[in-house]
């Protein structure tokens, strides 16, 4: 049983990692490259450590209600999205209660990570780190490896004819701290993410133009849906969930694009997502109204560049553009790896569940936060190193090596082939991916036997948000505070809102009104629902694409 264990980086996954190995009673060693902890949300004024920073406006993209530790709910009155100081105070508060920072080793870095001569005996790993110039080798019974996504800026100058002879300043958004320095200027910002959309924004408020160009388009979101409630939690339950499942694609894909439209039509915009693209989408509240004000103008991707300009692919020309501003992302690697098990963990498709390398003969190294998903990233990344640290410790067993390499290896096949789509760089569905960690280590909630034990808290977990709290009622790990903090995520949502009482004004018709007339036979009929068996759901799907559908998309 392993005891000893490495954990790689002192980021948000870090934190989680290190808390999780003592809940098992494992001995965690973090090793943190920087002089400080949080990661990408620890902001600093250059990046000249070679570290990835984040800038100085950034507001979170989650609310605070659905991207906390779950044993740990945000204070009440901390905003529902905040920006990174005061998201990386909460980051500090957690570490604090926990007391995790005496497990860092800060300014380290690891040099190496490479298997003992009797591993396939042991499962154990031999950690080269150097701090201030001074190495180090130490023994770790399993490796947690938690550098994220963000470590290597990807620039692509070789996708864009003409790049070497603009005369203009060329940046990676990761360089990208503030407007500072940006007055004035004419900008192009490539690539349509979350970061392109909130530079270009920043941006158009000081500098004379900004040029937005994107390959594929967008579907852009707010922050607040309607109510002015947080939009994830509106959308992320168990409910829509379980109607998502149901319902053809394309009947869903058709509601979706209406309603993304009423807001504003994004053809119009310029923002439509490219005919034969995945859907794409970014958080931004200011992004439509500058381009309606112009002071952001949207462009197709870029052709070809001069010494002072831009031709895009449809004609257009950007005239005396100072600056560009690649927001292309970043490029996955672990270089404390040799190969060819460096290459296998950076393909996602060798990363049983997204953590455990399906190559190893023992199960002692598990790779957190290496994923993309459709809500929290620390959500996820702390069900990861639960499931892994329990898995480290043989409470919990995955397949063995010989049939996960079999099963990849063959879907890689079926790829190279064209008879399947790669789908392994796709965001995963939040609720999905998070059940099916939870399952793995019996953390998963059953709403049929809540409803049986606790109505109140089963409406809540079905109807309401799925927030981290729901991961902690049942299971290793149970935490008794869970149900009284999904019964409180409202009040915790909306306390940070009450800052100006206005005596004598009429309320309409609460939810709640609503939820006490039709809530018990709704309830009772998606209990029936979810009971059922998986054939059951495919022939009411297959039933639903054959006579709905057609109706549906002739109404559309």
């Amino acid at each position: 049983m392993a005891r000893r264990v490495a954990v790689i980086g002192a980021g948000v996954s870090g934190l989680s990692s290190i808390k999780c190995c003592l809940d098992e009673g494992l001995e965690p060693i973090c090793f943190e490259r920087s002089n400080n902890f949080g990661g990408l949300w620890k902001f600093t004024e250059s990046s000249e450590d070679g570290m990835n920073r984040i800038y100085r406006s950034l507001v979170t993209n989650t609310c605070k209600e659905m991207s906390c530790y779950s044993d740990f709910p945000f204070q009440e009155d901390y905003p529902n999205f905040m920006n990174q100081e005061k998201f990386w105070n909460y980051l500090q508060e957690f570490a604090e209660h926990f007391d995790l920072l005496k497990y860092i080793r800060f300014r380290t870095t690891v040099c190496s990570i490479t298997k003992r001569p009797d591993f396939s005996e042991t499962g154990q790993w031999d950690v080269v780190t150097e701090t201030e110039g001074k190495q180090e080798r130490a023994v770790f019974d399993a490796v947690m490896v938690c550098t994220g996504h963000y470590l290597n800026p990807r620039l692509p100058l070789e996708s864009f004819p003409g790049i070497h002879k603009f005369k203009g300043q060329i940046l990676h958004s990761q360089e990208y701290r503030g407007p500072e320095g940006f007055q004035g200027k004419r900008v192009l910002v490539i690539g349509l993410g979350n970061t392109a959309g909130d530079v270009a924004v920043e941006l158009s408020r000081t500098a004379a133009q900004v040029l937005l160009s994107t390959r594929t388009g967008a579907w852009v979101l707010c922050r607040s849906s309607d109510g002015g409630y947080p939009f994830n939690m509106v959308i992320t339950r168990r409910c829509i969930n379980f109607i998502a499942q149901v319902l053809p694609s394309c009947v869903l894909n058709r509601i979706q694009e209406r309603q993304l439209n009423k807001r504003f039509n994004h053809e119009n915009y310029g923002l439509s997502i490219t005919k034969g693209k995945k859907s794409k989408f970014v958080v931004n509240d200011e992004l439509p109204t500058c381009i309606l004000c112009g002071t952001i103008t949207m462009k197709t991707s870029v052709k070809e560049f001069t010494e002072t300009s831009a031709l895009f692919e449809d004609g257009t020309v950007g005239e005396n553009i100072d600056i560009v501003i690649f927001a292309t992302g970043y490029t996955f690697s672990f270089p404390f790896f040799e190969e060819p098990f460096k290459s296998l963990c950076t393909k996602k498709i060798f990363l049983y569940k997204r953590v455990f390398p399906s190559n190893l003969e023992r199960a002692t190294l598990a790779v957190i936060g290496f994923i993309g998903l459709k809500g929290s990233i620390l959500a996820a990344t702390e069900l990861q190193a639960r499931w892994a640290t329990r898995v480290f410790k043989g409470l919990c067993q995955i397949p063995p090596s010989q049939k996960l390499m079999a099963e990849a290896t063959k879907k890689e096949q079926l790829i190279k082939r064209g008879v399947m789509k790669d789908t392994s760089e796709d965001k995963l569905e939040f609720i999905l991916y998070l059940d099916d960690i939870a399952a793995c280590i019996g953390a998963k909630p059953s709403v049929p036997s809540l409803f049986l034990k606790d109505p109140r808290l089963a409406w809540e977990v079905f109807f309401g948000p799925c927030t981290p709290y729901q991961y902690r009622l049942v299971g290793p790990g149970k935490w008794d505070g869970a149900r009284n903090a999904i019964l409180t995520q409202w009040d915790r949502t909306l306390k940070p809102l009450k800052t100006r009482t206005v005596p004598n004004s009429t309320k309409p018709a609460s939810m709640s009104h609503y939820l006490k007339v039709w809530g018990a036979p709704i309830l009772l009929a998606s209990l029936l629902l979810i009971c059922k068996s998986s054939l059951f759901l495919k022939s009411v799907r297959d039933n639903l694409q054959n006579r709905i559908s057609p109706y549906l998309i002739s109404i559309w």
